[in-house]
């Protein structure tokens, strides 16, 4: 298992069958051009300018198929700067679930792939929901370093990274891994020159402009500024949805002492609680 990376994602090289395939653009008000690429034999690959971007693309992914506006997708995975839609060889016409006679699935996808690259897409709602709360006893071994980088006290740390407000940008490296954004510039960081072999699970880290929190314990570069006492509510594959940090989701983190178990902080997701633009 490789650690997690401050820009991982889905590459359109990485793709079946994306590399060298004909691809459509488009774009929306404020967003530079989308370019949508076959993945496989099921599969589009959505290429945005940015992270924002990305997510105001899959937020409106959400709303159309809620509103049933999107056609037949059986899985909609954002990453940093892509969507991938797989599982759409079958029934792929404006929302309706029927193929037009004589139209094969290549047709198909292409033609919405065509779409897709017309769409309009909105910049992200960032109001509407509740945060999650994230419970952080702020003395990890790399506090020091994080707080040298970002040129104050140590002891600041916890009060400018529980201040900031986070948002899930997508889910990657292991089941309930989230990568959320929010810090400002300022306050991005490089990953460790030489990884961990082993970081605990709970830790809550930091790396370029994402901060995560590890759900169990892996191999990992990242700064390590503190811990969540009771990482165990991260991933529950008996919970709908498993992952308590799905894309999409607000985040705060609240800083305890190391006494604290903060268990109190932390809803139980519901399957309604899935983002669907908000």
């Amino acid at each position: 298992m490789s650690a997690p990376g401050a820009g991982g994602g889905h590459g359109a090289d990485d793709a079946p069958g994306a590399r060298g395939a004909p691809g459509a653009r488009g774009d929306g008000p404020g967003f530079a051009p989308v370019r949508v690429l076959p993945a496989g034999p099921h599969a589009l690959l959505v290429e945005l300018a940015d992270g924002e971007h990305a997510e105001a693309f899959h937020a409106e992914l959400l709303r159309r198929r809620v509103r049933g506006e999107l056609p037949a997708v059986r899985e909609i995975v954002p990453a940093a700067r892509t969507v991938l839609l797989d599982g759409i060889h079958d029934g792929i016409h404006d929302g309706t679930g029927e193929r037009p006679p004589g139209e094969r699935p290549p047709r198909a996808r292409e033609r919405f792939a065509r779409d897709l690259a017309t769409w309009r897409v909105e910049p992200p709602q960032r109001e509407g929901r509740e945060p999650v709360e994230i419970p952080v006893v702020y003395d990890g071994p790399d506090l020091d370093e994080v707080a040298a980088l970002w040129g104050v006290p140590a002891g600041e740390v916890a009060a400018l990274h529980s201040r900031t407000p986070f948002r899930v940008a997508f889910c990657g490296f292991a089941p309930g891994f989230g990568y959320l954004t929010g810090l400002p510039e300022r306050l991005h960081v490089p990953r460790r020159t030489t990884p961990r072999t082993r970081v605990p699970a709970g830790a809550v880290a930091l790396a370029g402009p994402y901060t995560g929190v590890y759900p169990r314990p892996s191999p990992g570069g990242w700064r390590i500024v503190g811990r969540m006492p009771d990482p165990g509510a991260l991933w529950d594959p008996a919970r709908e949805p498993a992952a308590l940090l799905v894309p999409g989701t607000p985040v705060r983190f609240v800083a305890v002492g190391a006494g604290d178990g903060g268990a109190g902080a932390l809803p139980a997701p519901r399957a309604g609680d899935f983002p669907v633009g908000a």
